[in-house]
């Protein structure tokens, strides 16, 4: 007998920490931790066809096409895979392509975790982010710095501060997010949980298992 295909989704402003309560969970759950934004930065990374593309919207604050990011997601959603999906969707055509992918794997939703942030606070964790570009683990110079000033702990390199996340970009994601993520609220009102994400990020995760 095939296991239940289920998972669950994370949206909130860029900065809101759902990237890290996204990957808690599914370590606590054994889920698949599915990050579009990852699996967008390693293409560039990479610099494929894929990558190439995304690349020009990504360095700009502006979201990657609907379609792009669907392929992405049916690629990496298998029958019967228990998931945690972080980044995505992030425009109600993604959610309704979601939906149709969903239906076509027997795949469902359990609920969604909305992180709540104050506009300032995503300011000023997003500019205070670095990240190690060999094993990508992500520092932030406010609440989780490494022990020596801009270097990886397990790499020993230089952290860098990623295009995306300067703060004239930071500012128009958070412009982006306005007008189409929000929307999201409403189309998943049913299965919807709201979240402070603001605090000690254990607090929070455990505010997110009391939720299951």
């Amino acid at each position: 007998m095939v296991e239940e295909g289920k998972g669950f989704i994370f949206i909130g402003p860029p900065g809101s920490g759902k990237g890290t309560q996204a990957k808690k969970l599914a370590e606590f759950l054994n889920y698949s931790f599915i990050s579009t934004g990852d699996i967008l930065r390693e293409e560039v990374k990479r610099n494929t066809k894929i990558g190439k593309f995304a690349k020009e919207y990504m360095e700009k604050g502006l979201l990657v096409p609907d379609d792009l990011m669907l392929k992405i997601i049916k690629k990496n959603l298998k029958k019967g895979i228990r998931f945690i999906l972080d980044g995505f969707p992030r425009t109600i055509e993604q959610a309704k392509g979601l939906d149709e992918i969903l239906k076509k794997k027997s795949l469902k939703i359990e609920k969604v975790f909305y992180l709540n942030v104050d506009e300032d606070e995503i300011i000023k964790r997003l500019s205070s982010r670095r990240v190690c570009p060999l094993c990508k683990r992500i520092y932030n110079l406010l609440v989780e710095r490494p022990k020596n000033d801009e270097i990886c702990d397990i790499c020993n390199v230089k952290l860098i501060l990623r295009d995306d996340d300067k703060e004239e970009v930071i500012k128009k994601r958070i412009e982006v997010y306005k007008k189409d993520t929000e929307k999201l609220i409403s189309y998943y009102k049913d299965k919807l949980i709201e979240i402070d994400g603001e605090g000690e990020p254990e607090k929070i995760f455990e505010n997110i298992k009391n939720s299951l």
